[in-house]
């Protein structure tokens, strides 16, 4: 089985597991086109079932989900952008803040303002 993402005005309104063959005698009268999809694509990258990359196509950039658009031009899919500063690029296909986040193993949250990652508030529960 495969995966297809219904496109209308270039933004997914609906993602399908079919056959090829079920679009032979498929009758959808509604407005959008069907454009096959990779459950196993992430970030320009193919992920077999162990959720390792394996080397295989990956096809249209990202997996489609509802809400995500659907670029013509370069034949892929990606999610709405997060913050307006982030921008997004081949080959990953994902969306890249203007400063990485630290690899420090501690929480952040992006600050759009500032356009810094700020360590994020850790929640504390103590026990009674």
């Amino acid at each position: 089985m495969s995966h297809y993402a219904k496109v209308l005005d270039g933004k997914v309104i609906q993602v399908i597991v079919a056959e090829a063959e079920f679009f032979d005698t498929f009758v959808d009268t509604s407005a959008g086109t069907y454009i096959k999809t990779s459950y196993n694509t992430r970030e320009g990258i193919h992920y077999g079932q162990d959720g390792n990359p394996d080397g295989g196509e990956a096809l249209r950039g990202n997996y489609a989900g509802i809400g995500y658009t659907y670029d013509h031009i370069h034949d892929v899919f990606y999610p709405s952008q997060p913050y307006p500063s982030w921008t997004i690029s081949a080959p990953n296909w994902a969306w890249t803040p203007p400063t990485p986040m630290p690899n420090d193993g501690k929480s952040y949250q992006w600050n759009e303002t500032d356009k810094t990652w700020d360590l994020a508030q850790q929640l504390i529960i103590e026990e009674t």
